[in-house]
């Protein structure tokens, strides 16, 4: 959606399949990080790791690891959301007050659910907590 003076109208059909792009080009490097994180973990022997250096190394990298795929997975489910949010029409629109995200915030961050008025109130309140 974009502002036309008091009237809303839907975003352009060009600008929804460019981001339908991107979020597919995301999920799609993210799916492949997680396969490559996978083959790299099989690799791993424990007859290679000969000390404990070797073993707080690797008990640090898969911590690490493990912070990663979380964090893919919550982006990845995000980009789904956003991806139906296409499908049905609501691309775009702030899950908390209903507004427009408008289209920089959106090209600056395609899974952005709120607008940043919205966003900036959610944040401010994180902070009193």
């Amino acid at each position: 959606y974009a502002e036309n003076g008091s009237e809303r109208y839907r975003m352009r059909k060009t600008d929804l399949e460019g981001f339908r792009r991107t979020l597919l080009e995301q999920k799609a490097q993210i799916i492949a990080h997680a396969r490559e994180m996978v083959a790299a973990e099989v690799q791993i022997d424990d007859d290679d790791l000969a000390d404990e250096i070797d073993n707080a190394v690797s008990e640090s990298n898969a911590s690490f690891t493990g912070q990663m795929r979380d964090r893919e997975r919550g982006l990845l489910a995000k980009i789904e959301r956003s991806l139906e949010q296409i499908e049905q029409g609501s691309y775009g629109e702030c899950g908390s007050c209903g507004e427009d995200i408008g289209l920089d915030r959106l090209r600056a961050r395609p899974v952005a659910e709120s607008c940043i008025d919205c966003k900036n109130e959610q944040e401010r309140l994180e902070r009193l907590d």
